[in-house]
């Protein structure tokens, strides 16, 4: 007949409690996190510029690539602009200041 010592038993059971209790803690966080999808999560989003903008060009937000228009003047590629709005596929930016 099989013997298993008490002590490995009770370590057993408390690593799988934890293991348990981990998990719970790690449902419940992705429950209540804020879903990030969509173009108008971009708002508010600094974008690096690609394509000089003047007014338009293009802008790396997040390693994707976005057709941009900027609200005045000319902004430089490696300028950080800020996505003030977004019109379908194209972003509306200003310069940072």
């Amino acid at each position: 007949m099989l013997y298993i010592d008490a002590w490995l038993l009770a370590i057993i059971i408390i690593i799988v409690i934890i293991l348990l209790f981990l998990v719970v803690i790690w449902v419940v966080h992705a429950h209540q996190r804020k879903i990030a999808a969509g173009s108008e999560e971009l708002v508010g989003r600094k974008a690096v510029v690609e394509i000089a903008l003047g007014p338009k060009g293009v802008v790396l937000v997040e390693g994707e690539r976005w057709t941009a228009v900027v609200d005045k003047g000319r902004v430089e590629p490696e300028e950080e602009v800020i996505i003030t709005g977004v019109d379908g596929l194209q972003l509306m930016v200003t310069r940072k200041q």
